[in-house]
Formats: C-alpha cells, structure tokens, sequence
C-alpha cells in the first residue's frame, strides 16, 4: 500500500485563466477556449487555446519575462500560486529538504524554433546568447530552482502526455525515499508553435474544425476529429502528511496510489485493448488498498481523438462493472496542454474532490457506441458525494499513468 501524501497546495494557469480558481470556473462553464490563433495563420490548422492575457502581471517581481521560454514563465506563475497556497514562505524552508520534479514533453520548444528562424534567416550571429539555456529541458526545473532558492533533488520528467503524472509519481518517490520533506511536482509545456501544430497535423492528430474551432475538442463525442493544442502550467505542493500537520497546513486532498505502464505496441496508437491502462489502474487501485467499486469520479485523458477516447472508455466499462464512477475530460475546455495535462488535470481532480463537483465534458452533443456504458457528465456541473477519484494519463511511447486521490483532511 501507498503511503498517503498530502497535497498542501496548488497552482494553476491554463487557457481557462490565471490561478486554480479561474480555471475551475471555466471547466465548470464547459466553453471551449480554443480561437483563431494568429501564430499558427497559414497552417492546416490555425488554432488553438492558449493562456489569455499572460504577461509580467502575472510574474510579480520578475521583469525580464524574454529570458525565459514562454513555457517557463507559465511555470514560473503558477508555482508562485501553489507555493502561496501551501502557506509556505521560500525564505524560511531548509532549500536542501525541498524536491523539484517538472514534467515537459517538448522543453523549450518555441525558443528553439524561434531561434532556428534566426539561424536560417539571419547567420549565427543573430542568434540569442540564452538559446540553450531557454530551450533545453531541464531548464525549467533549474529555473524555478533559481527562483526560490531550492537546493534540493530537481528532476525533469518526460513521458509525453504523461509527462506531468509522472512527476507527481516522481515526486511522490522523493518524500517516500525521505530525500525531501516536501516536493514540488509539476507540468508544463507551450506547444502551441507552428512546428508542433504543423507536424501534428500531418499526423493527422489535430481536429480540423477551422471553422468552429470553439466545437473542434469534443471528446468522447460521435462526431470527435481530433484534439485542439493548449498550453498550461500546473504546480502541486506534495508533503507527508505529518509534515504537513506539524506547520497546521491543512491537505486539500491525499495522494492514495499511483502507476505507471508501458504498451509496447506502437510509437502512437494506443494498445487496441487497453491493455496498459487496464494494468495502471488495477495497480494504483492495489496501493490504495481500494477496489473499482470505491471510485466515484474519473478525470480521463479523453483527448478527442478517435482511438484514445474509444480505447479509455473501452477499459473503463471492462473494470467498472459493480459501481459505475463518473467520468468527466477537461480537453473540450482546456485543450491539450501536452506534458502539463496531468499535472493540470490532477489540479482539476481535487477542485473536484474539494467541491464535491464533477464538471461537464464541453461540447459533447451525441454518443455512440464508445460512451456506451460510460456515466460521462455532460452540460453541466454535477454535484456528487466524492471520497475517491482517478486521474488518467497517456502518451506517445505506449505510457500509461494513473493517479489515485482522496478527499482530504
């Protein structure tokens, strides 16, 4: 069995708004947030949701927001939120006792490409002296490190979409080993470039509404075609839960279990049976000494895409078969933020936990044979007694990532 860790706080900024609370609220109304996106014009597909009127406000304090890659910055935020809502104070914590994982699929992505425009375009000589310090993936946990003084392990995860989930595992391990007292577990990415858009279209992964982009991420509906690309930052504040006690920091919910799989089928596609995810769960459900009928409410990966929302709610019907939980994706609002979603769709799991609230899945209008079965919440927010929820995360590289959280105190 897992030990229970607390989550003491949590930061939160996604194209739903800046903070926890603005992004609740827009999952909650289930409108999309996905526009016409000017930096994508020209491509096959030219939006997706973005962080609205993100810039210095946001960072107080920090005045020199083009040293950073636009994924740092918002990592930067919203670890300013989750530290304040942790009641923690950076000035008086042991910085060695203080862990660091971030989770990223793509690093500093639009530096690199905007750097390598300057290259082509330009000559070596155009090039930033920051390149590779904006760009390199671990630079966002290094950065944060600077910012707060942390001299603690700081570690960069990478497991695609899963990419967040996993450091919240990763962190979660740190604090069981007793190296830290208390973890910073994040995600972040900014993916919303024109390489990244261009190249997953031609993959064929985007949603090609580009005349209704705000209808383009359904998932689960009939009519899905693809996921739109967000961006976002989430930051969860990790301890063990006599840490937590001992500073009166009250728990905003436990992480009760957690796995992490392989399917070893494909680069892409998931595993036609679920086979993976199917095994995540089971294990994190052993180590939290529950079983499937003790879930109330499921957090999907629910991408939009034909396969993944067809292959989750598949593994969902085959488990859940004495209880059915409800189950909810926040990609119809949010998009997919890539290696933040699981960090921020955790963050959504516990505002569920907190308001004993499962929100609806934007713009699902008609089922078929894949919701069969499935209790999706849809139009509007439900309210439902909630003690156990799941978070699902997967990713390219056939990974599958399940979090387990319980209401606190």
């Amino acid at each position: 069995m897992t030990s229970a860790i607390a989550v003491t706080g949590i930061g939160l900024v996604t194209p739903g708004g800046i903070g926890a609370e603005a992004t609740w609220k827009a999952v909650c109304n289930g409108r999309s947030t996905a526009h016409t996106d000017p930096e994508l014009q020209g491509l096959p597909v030219d939006f997706s949701c973005r962080v609205p009127g993100f810039g210095a406000e946001a960072l107080p304090g920090t005045h020199q927001l083009w040293r950073y890659d636009r994924s740092t910055q918002l990592l930067l935020a919203a670890a300013t939120e989750a530290v304040r809502s942790a009641r923690l104070d950076p000035t008086d914590w042991d910085p060695a006792r203080i862990a660091l994982v971030v989770g990223s699929a793509a690093g500093g992505i639009s530096t690199l490409e905007t750097q390598h425009r300057r290259l082509l375009d330009h000559g070596a000589q155009s090039l930033s002296p920051l390149t590779l310090t904006g760009y390199l993936p671990n630079m966002a946990a290094g950065h944060l490190t600077l910012a707060l003084g942390i001299t603690g392990p700081a570690l960069q995860t990478s497991t695609a979409c899963s990419s967040g989930a996993s450091a919240i595992i990763t962190a979660s391990l740190l604090i069981d080993a007793g190296l830290c007292d208390i973890a910073l577990a994040a995600g972040c990415d900014a993916m919303t470039t024109p390489l990244c858009a261009a190249a997953f279209a031609k993959m064929g992964a985007l949603s090609r509404r580009t005349d209704d982009p705000a209808h383009a991420s359904r998932p689960f509906d009939r009519h899905r075609d693809g996921f739109v690309l967000g961006e976002g930052a989430a930051v969860l504040i990790l301890e063990r839960t006599g840490h937590a006690a001992a500073r009166q920091a009250p728990p905003r919910a436990h992480l009760v279990g957690h796995a992490t799989t392989s399917d070893a089928h494909h680069a892409t596609t998931p595993h036609p049976e679920g086979l993976g995810l199917r095994r995540a769960i089971l294990q994190t459900l052993r180590a939290a000494d529950a079983t499937t009928a003790d879930v109330d409410h499921i957090n999907a990966h629910g991408t939009s895409t034909l396969l993944n929302d067809q292959t989750e709610a598949a593994v969902i019907r085959a488990l859940f078969t004495s209880r059915t939980p409800s189950v909810t994706s926040a990609k119809g609002v949010l998009g997919h933020s890539m290696g933040a979603a699981g960090a921020i769709e955790a963050g959504l799991t516990i505002a569920s936990l907190e308001h004993q609230t499962a929100p609806p899945t934007a713009n699902f209008t008609e089922p078929d044979e894949t919701t069969d079965g499935l209790d999706l919440v849809t139009g509007q927010v439900r309210p439902q007694n909630l003690r156990l929820a799941l978070s699902h995360s997967l990713g390219f590289g056939g990974h599958n990532t399940v979090l387990a959280l319980a209401s606190g105190p």
